[in-house]
């Protein structure tokens, strides 16, 4: 069987390639030509704009890798159905369970390879895509309200509740439009901090610039005493909101791995904050990569079609169509998830579980009265 696992891998694993190298082509000429208006502004060139959607290209292969192995697995095995060299491997040997385990162990190796890209490619070529839009537009602005981060610390013996709002980042990686909210242990607020700019430590030390400090009155003071306001060029501001977990609220979700979105998700729900986005992320980029095995389940149905059953064409067309579907179905699960409040494992992992039962059972009834 050896020889037998050496065809089917050649020609899946280059089918998959050749469809891998299509995509991406495709969508870094999609992403040059959106962008290349902005050739000129604040100094960009046509080698920016470039730079900028080959540092997407990783992104785009981790989301696109599950349809490239459907769509490569169904071309390749529909045309070894239609030589009948897929007919002649079943007369020699090659039992349906036999062929499942060889695609399976294929399909594992294309789910690492899927793991490494989007935990490790993907979100670092990311980061820097953004960090070098953010330097030629003036900055990332965070929409809406900007990101609100919460915090407890302890100040003269006495624990405050913390609200710090970021509204985005600079063009050199700073922070930008810091308030700083500080309530006591009754709710009122002592102390509000506003300043331009910061650089978060990793040791949670906010190096504030262009600050302006206002201080309310404590409870019980005397009935005179009125609201402090102070400037200063900078102000280091003590806090247990390191770096990591600020970047996380500004910069899309894209940009982080399975542990940053772990962690940053756990952190909201200790604070108490609405953390259900990040969980439902941080499930569906811990399970995206075995949908790799998943489409190789759902192309092995094809190598027992009949070449009478519709040429390679109509196959490619139908694993096209069945790969938008799933990547639909998937994006779909997510939102919905987060408005239904569904269990997060669960929101990620329904859709390959759908189409991993389809597979079986299409996969199944081929076998069996075909």
């Amino acid at each position: 069987m050896r020889t037998v696992r050496r065809l089917l891998y050649r020609d899946i694993v280059a089918s998959v390639g050749f469809v891998a190298a299509a995509f991406l082509a495709l969508f870094f000429f999609i992403d040059f030509v959106d962008d290349i208006d902005q050739v000129g502004q604040r100094g960009r060139t046509a080698g920016h704009v470039a730079l900028a959607a080959a540092l997407e290209l990783p992104g785009h292969l981790y989301e696109l890798m599950p349809i490239a192995v459907l769509i490569g697995a169904i071309y390749a095995l529909a045309r070894m159905a239609q030589s009948s060299e897929f007919t002649i491997l079943r007369t020699g040997g090659l039992g349906p369970g036999r062929a499942l385990g060889m695609l399976a162990a294929l399909g594992v190796a294309f789910s690492a390879l899927t793991f490494a890209v989007g935990e490790i490619a993907a979100p670092a070529a990311e980061r820097q895509a953004v960090l070098l839009k953010a330097r030629f537009s003036g900055g990332l602005r965070v929409e809406g309200a900007g990101a609100w981060l919460k915090d407890r610390r302890l100040v003269d013996g006495a624990e405050r509740s913390v609200a710090v709002n970021v509204t985005g980042t600079g063009a050199e990686g700073r922070f930008e439009g810091i308030r700083i909210f500080e309530f006591d242990a009754d709710g009122r607020l002592v102390e509000s901090i506003a300043a331009a700019s910061a650089r978060v430590g990793d040791d949670g030390l906010w190096r504030l610039a262009g600050v302006e400090v206002m201080r309310w009155p404590a409870a019980g003071a005397a009935s005179g005493a009125g609201v402090e306001r102070a400037t200063t060029e900078t102000l280091d501001w003590p806090s247990s909101l390191p770096a990591g977990v600020v970047a996380a609220a500004v910069l899309p979700v894209a940009t982080m791995g399975t542990v940053e979105l772990w962690r940053y998700g756990r952190h909201l729900a200790r604070q108490e904050q609405a953390a259900e986005r990040y969980q439902i992320a941080f499930w569906r980029k811990a399970l995206y990569p075995l949908a790799c095995l998943v489409m190789v389940a759902l192309a092995l149905p094809f190598a027992y079609l009949h070449a009478r059953a519709g040429g390679i064409s109509l196959k490619v067309f139908g694993g096209i169509m069945l790969g938008i579907s799933f990547v639909l179905l998937n994006n779909l699960s997510g939102h919905l998830g987060t408005l239904r409040d569904w269990t997060p494992w669960l929101a990620a992992a329904a859709p390959g579980l759908f189409y991993l039962a389809l597979s079986l059972a299409a996969f199944g009834w081929l076998v069996r009265y075909r």
